[in-house]
């Protein structure tokens, strides 16, 4: 698994052994940022100077990305500890160490904001039904404000409902997973 483009562009990523962390493919990240920087949500939203966060980060794949194409600060949130200690090793790697923040905490019980974020990926394990209450979870401790752009990975036949205060804007399928385009309006 490697970086697909920005300043890290091909720089490997350290990824685990066993099947209990899916990292989200490349190829599925190259669409998610090209829809983000050049496609149909690149409009009113800039990827450039942003605060992101990477919620059930596993590898940190997604927000690394994110810093490689120029986003001021990203944070992780996972608990799975052989995750942590991956994404910690991915962050340190890339020298990120300055830009990155790693909170150790279960995504459905976040510790409060320091800030809200313009930028959420949420890549919950597939079929939980994790995604509708972590969305739920992250704005009642503020990660995420009205504008916030969420984007929800999860398998293509998956159930989703759209919480309360969110719209859907996008939908996208690519091979087993699915990518909802999520904007927070409150």
């Amino acid at each position: 698994m490697r970086i697909v483009a920005g300043r890290h562009r091909g720089r490997s990523l350290k990824t685990p052994d066993d099947l209990a962390v899916r990292p989200t493919a490349d190829r599925t990240r190259e669409a998610l940022f090209n829809i983000l920087v050049s496609g149909k949500l690149s409009d009113g939203h800039r990827l450039a100077d942003a605060r992101v966060l990477d919620a059930f980060a596993g590898t940190g794949a997604l927000g690394l990305e994110a810093l490689s194409r120029g986003a001021a600060h990203a944070v992780f949130m996972e608990n799975y500890a052989p995750a942590i200690e991956i994404c910690r090793a991915n962050i340190k790697n890339l020298g990120e160490g300055e830009r990155a923040e790693l909170i150790a905490c279960d995504v459905l019980h976040p510790r409060p904001a320091p800030a809200p974020c313009d930028l959420v990926f949420l890549d919950p394990p597939y079929n939980q039904g994790f995604a509708e209450k972590a969305l739920t979870s992250l704005v009642k401790a503020g990660w995420i404000a009205p504008g916030t752009l969420v984007c929800v990975e999860m398998m293509k036949n998956e159930a989703f409902e759209t919480p309360e205060g969110f719209s859907e804007i996008d939908a996208r399928k690519y091979g087993k997973a699915k990518l909802v385009f999520l904007k927070y309006a409150d």
